[in-house]
């Protein structure tokens, strides 16, 4: 129990963004944590260590009832496609706005608290955002995909801030920069994308647009966001290899998947 323990929690830490962009990591220098966990690729890209994602998506989340159409975003998955309304919010969005914490008692691996978490997503943002993310009496929010501004995710480190997200409804979170912890969170727990934008989306896109986000069509290159309402497309940078990570549903689910820690009987 505690090996596993351990290794999942150097497979966690590979994940997280630096605060400064020097090429160090637990995989280059390991430690007494992680130096008989390997992650099974090199961590080369420019903001992450990642390699370009070329993967498909099978988004699982906690062991939860599927939401029906009827109540559920309105979200296409294919391959590494996302299509649905954007909700758009700006900088520096911290996660007691993402989800107050009064409402961390709620258990996400229980189903019926999980659904409840996703009620609340974003209902600690200001009263100046006039069209709620959830409607009153819902646990999904029709806006599938969010985009932000700088530093989103900031704040404290709880993690229920990407499962929150993810709960109501959220498949991807495109934004201009993460706080480090958030984007750990998210590939951690496998509960939503969290790409990065080359320019201020936020300002380009208004809530209630029909976006599609398509990831490592053509590499570095084919990573964009087109926004049918506008009619104008939009570079994003590649997420890399915490892509197969979310894919799995996580990094315990993915370091079972690979073989890094035993897989549950």
């Amino acid at each position: 129990m505690a090996a596993a323990s351990a290794s999942a929690f150097a497979a966690s830490a590979a994940f997280s963004k630096p605060s400064s962009f020097t090429r160090s990591s637990p995989i280059q220098n390991p430690n007494p944590l992680s130096s008989t966990f390997k992650l099974p690729f090199p961590t080369n890209s420019p903001n992450y260590f990642f390699k370009p994602l070329k993967t498909s998506l099978n988004r699982p989340q906690f062991s939860t009832p599927s939401a029906s159409s009827a109540d559920a975003a309105t979200v296409e998955s294919s391959a590494t496609t996302f299509h649905g309304l954007c909700y758009v919010i700006g900088d520096n969005i911290d996660t007691d706005q993402i989800i107050p914490a009064e409402y961390l008692t709620l258990v996400p691996s229980k189903p019926d608290e999980y659904e409840k978490l996703g009620s609340y997503a974003l209902i600690g943002l200001p009263a100046s955002y006039q069209t709620r993310f959830v409607e009153p009496g819902s646990t999904k929010t029709k806006y599938s995909i969010v985009i932000g501004g700088d530093n989103f995710g900031c704040g404290s480190s709880r993690e229920h801030a990407p499962v929150a997200l993810g709960a109501s409804g959220v498949v991807a979170v495109v934004a201009e920069s993460y706080a480090r912890i958030f984007f750990r969170n998210s590939v951690a727990t496998g509960e939503v994308y969290p790409v990065e934008s080359e320019g201020r989306l936020c300002d380009e896109c208004k809530t209630g647009d029909v976006v599609t986000i398509e990831l490592g069509e053509k590499g570095n290159d084919g990573d964009k966001l087109i926004n049918h309402t506008s009619g104008r497309e939009y570079k994003l940078k590649p997420i890399g290899d915490a892509g197969p990570v979310i894919e799995a549903g996580g990094i315990f689910a993915y370091a079972r998947k690979t073989g890094m820690i035993p897989t549950r009987a």
